[in-house]
């Protein structure tokens, strides 16, 4: 699968900037740049060692195109296992596309998405798990995507798979063996060592995929819906959590009648949040639906503000809203739910006080009750402490093994299934070529994960999602 071509392409964002970086990878990598490179020194690009940088101009014919510095980095000590070169050059878009253009022009090929990376897990610098983690990487917008990715890409998931793959291949090897002598009944797998590798490969499958919950939350977001009766102040927390006017806020009731979402980083943990339109008994169409997508979009999310008027809270009994609570609650029993009574600006001494009181009964139905305004900001950062509470980043913190991602979840529920099947076979004494047949298809899910069994059609859909410079 490896091919010959060399491939070119830009290897920075697309437009305008001080400096672009082009990048070359290929067997002609470096004669094809030499051919167009002229050094500041005299050196030829073919005679110079790796990882070394060099001064110079690039030309088309006598036409200088630009002054730039070419990097080298001779295979296999690359990012790609192939001959690399990376000219950085001014990022004027026409001198880019000169560049690219003349590298064609020479015998190049255009890299198509993903294409340096799959090299380099083709020409085995990396796995499969670690060259998907590159594009987690560059994705990553928050302090814990990144260290996910990061922990990845250096291998810590793969490593772990790897091992237990050839500690069951072992086994695996000797259960075969042993279907070569069927007639002297030998036994070459220890069946009690057998035992307990697969009692530990159980348990490390079922932590990784448990993983899966807090690691996919982590990786992409933890969605958090504001909920609540028309005019609470839902747009104005949303507008405070975010510190910009995002959402139009006004004293009519009924003004969202659409959601709004934003995103901002807490604590190195990314919080979507979702203004949605204000829960009510309504005639409006359009209102309507605007209460009908709250609702989709409650169920969508890991954690729901319920946002209360705490100046009305002050001075109305709480069993209408206790009910109002519940009600969610019973719809959305896995849901965190926090209760907010906001405009705590508005009230008086006296009312704080009646409110303090109201919150012991309401803690029947929530165990997280804040006070806070959103106009002036007092409680806000109070409730961001709260929102982290609900995040499990305790295996973060551990740097332990954290899934994110939905194919490799998907393989371990398959080896783990399989797996299953192999200690169900060692408990009703199933012979060795039966037990086979189920290790080998959990080696499979295991090869699948890391790379040691792949397709065209898997990996045309990992690399697909890469930008075309990496």
């Amino acid at each position: 699968m490896i091919n010959n071509d060399t491939i070119v392409a830009l290897a920075t964002p697309a437009g305008a900037g001080a400096i672009a970086v082009i990048r070359l990878s290929g067997k002609e990598a470096i004669s094809i740049s030499s051919e167009i490179f002229t050094s500041i020194s005299g050196k030829v690009l073919n005679d110079q060692k790796t990882h070394t940088v060099h001064l110079g101009h690039l030309k088309d014919g006598e036409r200088v195109i630009d002054e730039v510095l070419a990097t080298i980095f001779k295979n296999p000590h690359s990012y790609t296992g192939e001959d690399v070169v990376e000219f950085s050059c001014h990022g004027s878009n026409y001198i880019q596309q000169e560049i690219i253009q003349l590298c064609l022009r020479k015998g190049c090929r255009t890299a198509q998405a993903g294409e340096f990376t799959l090299r380099s897990f083709l020409n085995g610098k990396m796995d499969l798990s670690q060259a998907e983690a590159v594009a987690d990487l560059i994705a990553s917008d928050s302090a814990a995507s990144h260290q996910l990715a990061m922990q990845q890409m250096r291998g810590g998931f793969s490593s772990e798979i790897k091992l237990l793959r050839e500690e069951l291949l072992n086994f695996a090897s000797l259960i075969e063996l042993e279907l070569d002598f069927a007639e002297e009944d030998v036994e070459f797998a220890n069946r009690e060592e057998f035992q307990k590798l697969i009692s530990k490969i159980t348990q490390v499958l079922k932590r990784l995929i448990d993983s899966f919950a807090t690691g996919n939350v982590l990786k992409n977001g933890i969605p958090v819906a504001i909920v609540g009766e028309p005019n609470v102040g839902k747009s104005t927390l949303l507008n405070a959590l975010l510190n910009e006017e995002r959402a139009i806020v006004s004293d009519i009731a009924g003004t969202t009648r659409d959601t709004i979402e934003d995103e901002i980083s807490i604590g190195g943990i990314g919080f979507r949040f979702i203004d949605t339109a204000g829960i009510r008994e309504t005639t409006d169409t359009i209102e309507g639906l605007g209460i009908k997508k709250t609702f989709e979009k409650i169920k969508d999310s890991q954690v729901v503000i319920y946002l209360v008027d705490g100046s009305e809270l002050a001075t109305k009994e709480v069993d209408n809203l206790q009910l109002k609570i519940q009600k969610i609650k019973n719809r959305y029993p896995q849901k965190s739910l926090v209760v907010i009574t906001n405009k705590i600006d508005q009230l008086s001494k006296e009312e704080r006080t009646i409110l303090d009181a109201k919150f012991s009964i309401l803690a029947s139905v929530t165990s997280s009750i804040i006070a806070i305004s959103a106009k002036t900001g007092e409680g806000v950062e109070d409730l961001k402490t709260t929102l982290l509470d609900f995040v499990n980043t305790g295996a973060l913190r551990n740097n332990e093994t954290i899934v994110t991602n939905t194919r490799h979840y998907d393989s371990l529920l398959k080896a783990l299934e399989e797996i299953s099947k192999v200690q169900e076979g060692i408990d009703s004494g199933l012979s060795g070529d039966l037990l086979a047949i189920d290790i080998r298809q959990a080696l499979y899910y295991f090869g699948e994960i890391t790379g040691e069994i792949t397709n065209d059609d898997l990996l045309g859909n990992i690399f697909a999602n890469f930008c075309i410079g990496k």
